[in-house]
């Protein structure tokens, strides 16, 4: 048997074999709740064993809806949904697979290992928050609501991705954009009778590129204005899913969503996360202060706005640590850039990449088996590239899930890294930013969180069963690296001439990295306390501006101008699952700084710490908590010092 799953999707027959997965399904629960003597072998290994067989199936359906879209995959996968939906919530409302869990659970717990029993209380958990032990109309009511809300999220997305697609900006002024660095200009130039003009678009390489270095103000302010006010029709699926969102809740039996969210999460209440987002609003705010009167001292004269801060930002920056995005681009090109990392991932943790040549949705799409000393482990498949039929942004998909079937055959894992980089073409390499670079890391971190799993039991295995304020911990810790000097010298040689970056631009970048550090933590801060406040009661219309007026008059250093909607392209909380869950990216990152630093005190290669971090945190995957797994992994509690210290925030 081939350890790795083709990639195939077929368009035209995608729906009914979903239907034909899906009675299978059913026939199969059926068969397994006849069943007299349920055991966990001859009930929950097969009935956790279907899951797989779903995710196989549909991944590369979300994955090329992603990927490579189109009208028909859209059509397809808005039909697919419902169909998804109506199945999950089956499966999770039915109340006689909850009662199997139960019995099972009294029965077997003290026998069984610490994967299975992990298995057990999640599934009963998610039983309980989806509603199995409900009442025959709380429960019809709650499927009505999953089915809208699945169709409301999907709508969001969509919105923001017509609205990001549909603006673009032709600028014919050479003065308007001087001082865009030429690799950017090359990706806005195309001639039009006889003449060059230079095309600006919502995308985000190109938008960024205009808010960092373009030179005229009305130009920047017009970029941000299409940016800030995209897909105003999402203000009415807004209101529509909070409504939903807050009545599922109070049927599950709990005061509000935030609550609900917190029930399968890391952190104990939602006191604790309130208390912990005002906490670093407060040490942020004095550091960030002075951070703005800096910007405001650059732009002399100027009331400084929204749409002016990347713009200064990026001179206060060339002024101060004399950086310049430009001059590091040629040290970064994408595919020394991957070299670099699959070394500093075999020194760091023995694991071999080697390349594949098959076909895959893309011809700049990559495949590579991963070996991990001399087994072969799993398998992962790169997509860097911007593209117009792709979703903006950058994310790990799991595909395969390592485990043991039930008739103990281990299945590999495998997964994709999407990234949206600067396009190479046959007379320009793909050069990207530093960020980019940390980008990459940063999705490698979740990457190997699931590829590395040894975990036997599917549904806690990789990043299942993952607490959601845990899973960007792995990303996070690894992002770190990319600003270490002996991880930077295996991979920033200039394209051309083959030099490695110098010691002094190194020291430089590492000195940029906390550049106006307060301000960006105080802007992440305010997304995660206007979502954290926004799921805490029900807010309508007005009120959910109002909100955000109220966060940001404690988080924005320069009062955003009164158009600005953001909320209506915030998809990670109205389309992405984030919804009373975006503080876990600083949650998280707690816990990533405590390890980072620990790692680095003993050297980076050859650490002892790193070898534990594999043994522990990856190769368990979400078969116990995290909170558990840090601490065998450090000896001690984490410590929240290291964050401000990872932010240079005193």
């Amino acid at each position: 048997m081939h350890p790795f799953a083709d990639f195939k999707l077929n368009l035209e027959t995608f729906i009914s074999e979903l239907n034909t997965i899906i009675e299978i399904n059913h026939k199969t629960i059926a068969d397994l709740l006849a069943v007299p003597n349920k055991t966990y072998a001859n009930f929950i290994r097969p009935f956790d064993f279907m899951e797989e067989d779903l995710e196989l199936f549909f991944t590369p359906l979300s994955h090329i809806n992603a990927v490579k879209n189109s009208e028909a995959s859209q059509k397809v996968y808005a039909e697919a949904l419902p169909i998804l939906t109506e199945y999950s919530t089956f499966v999770g409302q039915n109340l006689d697979i909850y009662e199997a869990f139960k019995t099972i659970k009294a029965n077997e717990y003290d026998s069984l290992n610490i994967e299975q029993r992990r298995i057990l209380d999640l599934n009963i958990l998610h039983f309980e928050l989806a509603g199995a032990h409900l009442d025959d109309v709380s429960k019809a009511r709650l499927a009505e609501i999953n089915q809208r809300k699945s169709t409301l999220t999907n709508d969001f997305s969509q919105n923001v991705l017509d609205a990001t697609n549909a603006y673009e900006k032709i600028i014919t002024n050479e003065a308007d954009v001087a001082g865009i660095p030429e690799s950017d200009l090359e990706n806005a130039r195309f001639e039009e009778e006889g003449v060059s003009k230079y095309r600006f678009t919502l995308q985000m390489p190109s938008y960024i590129a205009y808010m960092t270095y373009g030179p005229n103000r009305a130009i920047r302010e017009e970029l941000y204005r299409a940016y800030t006010t995209r897909a105003p029709q999402n203000g009415a699926i807004i209101d529509e899913l909070m409504a939903l969102r807050q009545e599922s809740a109070e049927l599950l039996g709990f005061a509000n969503y935030a609550e609900y969210s917190l029930a399968s999460k890391m952190a104990p209440s939602t006191e604790s996360v309130l208390k912990f987002l005002n906490e670093l609003i407060d040490a942020s705010r004095v550091q960030g202060m002075r951070e703005l009167e800096e910007l405001r001292a650059v732009a002399k004269g100027i009331d400084l706005q929204s749409y002016d801060s990347a713009y200064y930002g990026e001179i206060l920056k060339k002024a101060q640590y004399d950086i310049d995005e430009e001059e590091y681009r040629p040290y970064f090109e994408q595919h020394s850039v991957m070299e670099g990392m699959f070394t500093f991932l075999n020194e760091l943790f023995g694991l071999h990449f080697v390349r594949q040549n098959i076909e895959l949705w893309d011809e700049k799409a990559l495949a590579y088996d991963i070996y991990d000393g001399e087994n072969l482990t799993a398998r992962v498949y790169f997509d860097l590239e911007a593209r117009k039929d792709k979703r903006g942004g950058a994310w790990m998909h799991n595909f395969q899930t390592h485990c043991e079937d039930t008739q103990g055959c281990a299945h590999l894992s495998s997964a994709f890294v999407v990234c949206n980089f600067p396009p190479s073409s046959e007379t320009s390499p793909s050069l990207l930013r530093h960020d980019d670079v940390v980008t990459l890391f940063h999705e490698m971190g979740h990457t190997l969180h699931h590829l590395l799993s040894r975990v036997k039991e599917h549904g806690v295995s990789g990043v299942n069963g993952v607490e959601w304020d845990a899973v960007e911990f792995p990303s996070q810790f690894l992002e770190n690296f990319a600003y270490e000097p002996k991880v930077l010298k295996l991979f920033a040689k200039h394209h051309q001439s083959g030099e490695i970056l110098s010691d002094e631009l190194i020291a430089k970048l590492i000195r940029a990295k906390n550049f106006q550090s307060a301000m960006f933590m105080l802007r992440q801060l305010e997304f995660s306390l206007f979502d954290f406040e926004l799921h805490s009661k029900l807010h309508q219309g007005e009120e959910i501006q109002n909100l955000l007026d109220s966060v940001r008059a404690r988080t924005s250093l320069i009062k955003p101008p009164e158009y600005n909607k953001f909320q209506n392209g915030f998809s990670h909380i109205f389309s992405g699952g984030y919804s009373a869950g975006y503080y876990s990216y600083k949650w998280a990152e707690v816990l990533s700084a405590d390890a980072y630093y620990a790692i680095v005190d003993e050297g980076v290669f050859g650490s002892e710490l790193a070898r534990k971090y594999k043994e522990v945190v990856l190769a368990r995957g979400g078969s116990q908590s995290m909170q558990e797994l840090f601490v065998e992994m450090m000896g001690r509690e984490c410590e929240s010092k290291n964050l401000l210290r990872l932010n240079g925030i005193e």
